[in-house]
């Protein structure tokens, strides 16, 4: 049975396929070369306590447009005052509302990193966010097969910037610390029932690596919910939907920075 989540796949790569039909493989990346060098994403992260990517989507696919922004400018400069150590950018159109474009304002509108979050399954897709201004990049291992998840993240690595390698299952994680990568994103959101389980985190984090970056996505809505990830070993934590339709968005990720930094947070130990 297909599902949403393979019609947004199978757009995807129709979408790929029009963009570099436009522009080929070699002139995007002749272009990503042309940018000045990302930004230290990976030591964003790598500071004490838990950090908080704040993330900008204009939808998502269970609740269809939530984005009260007109630009996402406005919410960017409102996160980065807000404290939070990187900014998230959904770029995809399906399901999600995003472009590269959103990727390019928000990266000229703020001073932290800036992180690409799409279905990537191309290296077109790579040099396009590097030329937009990503300085750190989201792999969905489920995705992509074991040697695409390892030329993906290499590609990613080579380009200076951050990859993401965002897991669902043990057998994801075990996958991504075997591409190489540094900082896993567990998901806590099931991509085809679109239901979260925040016990995903507790599961899988304590097999990784103690080098590990990791980073629990979905489920976060309130100060306890970050504490709890962070009780379980997160080093950060994604936070879209809360934040992106709060009333204040610089107060809404300030009460979650201020909490991932705060002694009381198992993150600072």
């Amino acid at each position: 049975m297909t599902t949403v989540f393979d019609q947004f796949l199978a757009g995807v790569r129709a979408d790929i396929n029009a963009r570099e039909a436009r522009l080929s493989f070699q002139d995007i990346k002749a272009l990503s070369a042309s940018v000045p060098p990302p930004r230290d994403a990976l030591g964003a992260l790598l500071q004490r306590g838990c950090g908080v990517i704040a993330e900008i989507k204009r939808a998502t696919p269970a609740r269809g447009t939530i984005a009260w922004f007109d630009s996402p400018k406005d919410v960017a400069v409102q996160f980065e005052a807000g404290g939070a150590q990187v900014i998230s950018c959904h770029t995809g159109r399906h399901g999600y509302g995003g472009s590269f474009q959103d990727l390019d304002v928000v990266k000229s509108a703020v001073g932290v990193p800036v992180m690409c979050k799409d279905l990537i399954i191309d290296p077109y897709q790579v040099h396009e966010a590097r030329y937009f201004g990503a300085d750190m990049v989201a792999l969905v291992a489920s995705v992509l097969d074991q040697s695409r998840l390892e030329s993906l993240l290499d590609r990613v690595e080579s380009l200076g910037m951050t990859a993401l390698v965002e897991v669902h299952t043990t057998e994801d994680a075990t996958r991504a610390i075997s591409a190489g990568a540094r900082v896993v994103g567990i998901n806590a959101r099931n991509a085809h029932t679109m239901t979260v389980d925040r016990d995903t985190f507790s599961e899988i984090a304590p097999g990784l690596p103690s080098r590990t970056v990791r980073v629990a996505m979905s489920g976060v809505r309130t100060v306890a919910d970050l504490m709890r990830y962070a009780g379980a070993g997160a080093d950060a934590v994604i936070v879209g939907e809360e934040l992106v339709t709060a009333a204040n968005p610089r107060e809404a990720c300030r009460k979650l920075v201020a909490a991932g930094q705060h002694p009381a947070c198992p993150s600072m130990n």
